[in-house]
């Protein structure tokens, strides 16, 4: 009788010391909860834009603003962190117009925002990678200068045909002035040398990036997200479906 006491008061102080256990033991969150609202874009990820408004060298500023928009989704573990559709904001940060006898036309861009259809605003360390929508300009360096197109075969044909309509009309200018062959000799060199000087001396072409042009962006640094600010594509079905 006694060991059944004993065995029965055991028992009982054993289930009170677990409930203890239970009851004092500190809760520790969940090591996926701490992660699983937050993505990160990692650095080197490119991003296809649309430029919203036509920017030149002939007429843009440092400073000024650039609006974009995105083409094409990008996707991080079976999940689309930036839709398309979702705006892109930056700003010019150097402008070279172009030369006379040298120098082409140069413009430096970064982009610095991302705006979310929801509002939701991210602050990104983005370049511009390629002008694939561009034509007769190339990037010059890594920072993202578009440079206009070297236009020295252009000029060296416009040089050599203005010489020659020059040579023609200071002939017929020399003859009719001094009525003699030297005269006209005299007349084709000078209208000659004015065409070559007219052509050679044409300030070149400007960079100019029309509306809609294609632009590759590549975020130079990681970029972190709020999940819970980005609709899932369940979400976005469905808020399509209700228009």
């Amino acid at each position: 009788m006694f060991m059944r006491i004993m065995l029965t008061v055991s028992l009982l102080a054993t289930v009170v010391a677990a409930q203890q256990t239970t009851t004092l033991r500190p809760s520790t969150p969940d090591p996926t909860s701490a992660t699983s609202n937050s993505l990160t874009i990692p650095a080197g990820t490119k991003v296809l834009l649309a430029l919203k408004q036509a920017l030149s060298t002939k007429n843009a500023r440092d400073g000024d603003p650039v609006y974009a928009q995105t083409t094409f989704p990008v996707v991080l573990n079976d999940r689309i962190v930036i839709p398309a559709g979702t705006y892109v904001q930056g700003k010019i940060n150097n402008v070279k117009r172009a030369g006379r006898l040298k120098g082409r036309a140069e413009v430096l861009m970064h982009f610095t925002t991302l705006i979310y259809p929801s509002g939701y605003t991210v602050m990104l360390p983005g370049a511009l990678e390629n002008v694939p929508g561009a034509e007769k300009t190339s990037m010059k360096d890594e920072e993202g200068t578009v440079r206009q197109d070297s236009q020295a075969g252009e000029k060296a044909g416009k040089a050599a045909d203005r010489g020659i309509k020059g040579a023609g009309g200071g002939a017929l200018v020399g003859v009719l002035a001094s009525g003699s062959r030297a005269g006209a000799g005299i007349g084709a060199g000078i209208g000659g040398a004015v065409g070559i000087a007219s052509a050679l001396l044409t300030k070149g072409n400007d960079v100019r990036l029309d509306a809609g042009t294609t632009l590759e962006m590549i975020i130079q640094r990681e970029v972190p997200l709020d999940a819970n600010r980005i609709p899932s594509q369940r979400e976005r079905f469905r808020s399509a479906s209700e228009y």
